[in-house]
């Protein structure tokens, strides 16, 4: 089975916690805060293996979710940092944000590495804290949360050559005459509806590798049948052979076959017209092949080479496979229209400003503070330690969740909920 898009969730590790602790040994006078810092959280990189064909496996786990780090310890012994979690993907990968749909990755090259979700830093231990008005703090963080989100990943096949046309052409049947590839083939009306790829070695061993992709129907831009699942792999290729069924036996002219294909690449993605084509005329081993294509030559107005073939008897096949190697050869690698050419350039993205916080009412009257910076630092405050409590509180403060809240009327004892848990408002 072949699989070539996948939701998954993905959590990265806590920072450890950082300890409350003091020096004791004998013989160091007043030893002062020895509480050390927590260690970092796992990230979640993926990492392009090139043994791998489809995101098969993301099929049977769909969660992953990273270590935490190591807590700090006594005698300003810092936590250790977890070890990252290393997601094995297929070359081809394209890694989307489900919510926003924004590529973060595309990993394309073997041992190519992005990291998807960063881990949370270390809590600091109470000697971070320690100030000449207060030498001996009881204070210490908790390790910030990992990150976390739903991502989409998708598989675009990095293949050199496409084999593009409507179901029933003969695509399978031409991939499986020159390479080892055994696509479905049958003398019934059926499209692939899985892309089969094969390595194609022509007799003066140029080697390069195809793709017999589902077959396209009109609206397939728009995701009629099977055509966004096509699209999406048609992408990578570097020239794009177009097989069309000269013999006409299933009623449709070739020509307009020829520009209704084209036609749906031109609107899917604009630049797959930037894409050097071979037409590769098939079936010309049936009655009527030759004067449907001399039609067809009639017709075609763009200079746009065509090769006479029959896939299954393999005229013609030797003739079209030198003209594709040798198109290859003067045919680089096209970056898709998101890829940045990252050696030569930075592009800085304006980022919008991350709002502190947010407030709203419940049913009951209570005032309802979210947002994730507070909630970062919310879950970050050790509540067991007033001086940490305390510390807490001034935060709020500085970041205007007081004066916010009597902006929206909060009187003395009013109940203020943050997350799972209640407060009182103190004016």
């Amino acid at each position: 089975m072949f699989v070539d898009q996948v939701k998954i969730y993905l959590k990265s590790g806590d920072g450890g916690d950082g300890m409350v602790a003091f020096r004791r040994e004998k013989y160091v006078p007043k030893g002062g805060p020895a509480g050390g810092d927590g260690g970092k959280g796992a990230d979640i990189i993926f990492q392009v293996d090139e043994g791998l064909r489809t995101l098969m496996d993301f099929r049977y786990q769909r969660h992953f979710k990273a270590k935490k780090g190591e807590n700090g310890m006594s005698k300003n012994m810092h936590g250790k940092n977890a070890e990252d979690l290393i997601i094995k993907v297929p070359p081809g990968t394209v890694v989307r944000d489900e919510d926003t749909n924004e590529v973060i990755a595309d990993l394309v090259r073997h041992g190519q590495r992005a990291v998807i979700v960063k881990g949370g830093r270390g809590g600091r231990g109470n000697t971070r804290f320690a100030t000449p008005a207060n030498p001996a703090p009881e204070i210490s963080e908790k390790g910030e949360p990992g990150q976390e989100r739903y991502v989409v990943l998708e598989l675009k096949l990095l293949a050199d050559v496409g084999l593009v046309g409507f179901p029933s052409v003969g695509k399978s049947t031409l991939l499986a005459s020159v390479s080892a590839a055994k696509p479905k083939i049958a003398d019934y009306h059926f499209t692939t509806i899985v892309p089969n790829l094969g390595v194609v070695v022509s007799e003066d061993q140029r080697s390069f590798v195809m793709a017999d992709l589902p077959g396209l129907i009109e609206g397939a831009h728009q995701g009629a049948g099977l055509g966004l699942q096509f699209l999406r792999h048609i992408e990578r290729t570097r020239v794009i052979v177009h097989v069309i069924d000269m013999s006409a036996l299933e009623g449709r002219d070739p020509y307009d076959d020829f520009v209704t294909i084209n036609n749906e690449l031109a609107q899917y993605n604009l630049r797959l017209t930037e894409r050097p084509m071979i037409i590769a005329a098939n079936k010309m081993d049936m009655p009527d092949a030759a004067e449907n294509l001399q039609k067809f030559k009639e017709k075609l107005q763009e200079d746009i080479p065509i090769y006479p073939i029959s896939a299954a008897t393999r005229q013609g096949i030797r003739e079209l496979l030198f003209a594709i190697a040798d198109l290859l050869e003067e045919t680089p690698s096209f970056l898709l229209s998101h890829e940045e050419e990252e050696e030569f350039r930075v592009v800085y993205k304006h980022e919008k400003e991350e709002v502190p916080f947010t407030i709203t009412r419940d049913p009951d009257g209570a005032f309802v503070l979210s947002g994730e910076k507070i909630e970062r630092l919310f879950k970050m405050t050790d509540f067991s330690r007033d001086e940490s409590v305390r510390r807490f509180a001034r935060q709020l403060r500085s970041m205007g969740v007081d004066d916010a809240l009597r902006e929206r009327g909060a009187k003395d004892g009013d109940t203020v909920r943050l997350m799972e848990y209640e407060f009182e408002f103190i004016d």
